[in-house]
C-alpha cells in the first residue's frame, strides 16, 4: 500500500508554565502511529504521549454544554476561537489580541493564510459565521491596526436569547428556600450543573464539579433561588405536600 502524508497537518501547539515562570511554546505530533483498516474502512489512531493529558482532560476544561455548542461547528478553526471567547464569558469582550498571537491561538501555521485578505475570508469570518449561527452567542471583531497594517482582532459576544422554563414559578420559594437543607443544596447543584439551560452560568473553562460548587453557592442566596427555581423543579426540586417539601 502506498501512503500519502501530510507533516502539518499532524501538528499541535500548546505552551507551557516553567515553575520559573517561563513559558515554552512546544509543537508537537497529534498522533504517533494510524492504520487504516481496508475491510472496515475505519481508522485506528495512537495518540502522541505528549498529547494524551490534554485530550483526557477535555472534559474537565469543557462543560457538556460548551461541547454541545462546538458539535455543530465544522471548522477547527471555529470551535478555537469560541474556546478563546468563552474565556471572557462573564465580560462579553476580548482585549485586543495581537495577530500573530490570533494566528496561534487559532493554530494558523506560520505558512498559512500570509494574505490578511485570506486569513480573515478563510479563517476569521468562516470562523464567527459558523459560531453566530451554530451556537449560543454572536460575534463581532474588530480590527486594530498599526499604520496602514491590521496588527490584531479584538472581539465582543452577547448570549442568544433563551425560552425560559416552561415552568411557573411558584410564590413560596421563600419558604421553598428556608426548608433546602445543605445537603439537598449540593445534590440538587450538581443536577443543575449537568442541565445545557445552566450554560450561560457556566464561567468558561469550569469543570462539572467547580461549576456544582458555585451553584451550591448561589442557592445559598434567596434572589438567586428565586431565579434558579424553574431549574430546579426540572430536576425534581418540587413540593409534594406541606410535610415533604423536597424531592431528591
Amino acid at each position: 500500500m502506498l501512503w500519502g502524508y501530510s507533516a502539518e497537518i499532524n501538528l499541535a501547539t500548546y505552551q507551557e508554565k516553567k515553575a520559573s515562570r517561563n513559558i515554552r511554546n512546544i509543537m508537537s505530533r497529534w498522533v504517533s502511529q494510524i492504520a487504516y483498516n481496508d475491510n472496515e474502512a475505519t481508522v485506528d489512531l495512537i495518540f502522541a504521549p505528549a498529547v494524551v493529558p490534554f485530550i483526557t482532560r477535555l472534559e474537565e476544561q469543557f462543560t457538556k454544554y460548551e461541547l454541545q455548542q462546538v458539535s455543530s461547528l465544522s471548522s477547527a478553526y471555529a470551535i478555537r476561537l469560541y474556546e478563546l471567547l468563552i474565556q471572557w464569558r462573564s465580560t462579553g469582550k476580548t482585549p485586543t489580541i495581537e495577530l500573530q498571537e490570533f494566528r496561534k491561538k487559532l493554530g494558523v501555521l506560520d505558512n498559512e493564510y500570509l494574505r490578511m485578505a485570506h486569513l480573515k475570508e478563510r479563517v476569521l469570518e468562516l470562523s464567527i459565521k459558523q459560531i453566530n449561527e451554530h451556537t449560543d452567542i454572536t460575534v463581532k471583531y474588530e480590527q486594530h491596526k498599526r499604520g496602514r497594517s491590521i496588527s490584531g482582532f479584538s472581539f465582543t459576544f452577547k448570549q442568544k436569547k433563551k425560552d425560559s422554563p416552561s415552568i411557573e414559578r411558584d410564590p413560596n420559594t421563600l419558604e421553598l428556600f428556608s426548608k433546602m437543607t445543605d445537603a439537598q443544596r449540593h445534590m440538587f447543584a450538581n443536577k443543575l450543573s449537568e442541565l445545557p439551560e445552566m450554560g450561560r452560568y457556566s464561567q468558561g473553562t469550569e469543570s462539572y464539579q467547580q461549576f456544582a460548587v458555585r451553584i451550591a453557592e448561589m442557592l445559598q442566596d434567596p434572589a438567586q433561588f428565586k431565579e434558579l427555581y424553574p431549574y430546579l423543579k426540572k430536576v425534581g426540586y418540587m413540593p409534594s405536600n406541606k410535610k415533604d417539601t423536597v424531592n431528591g
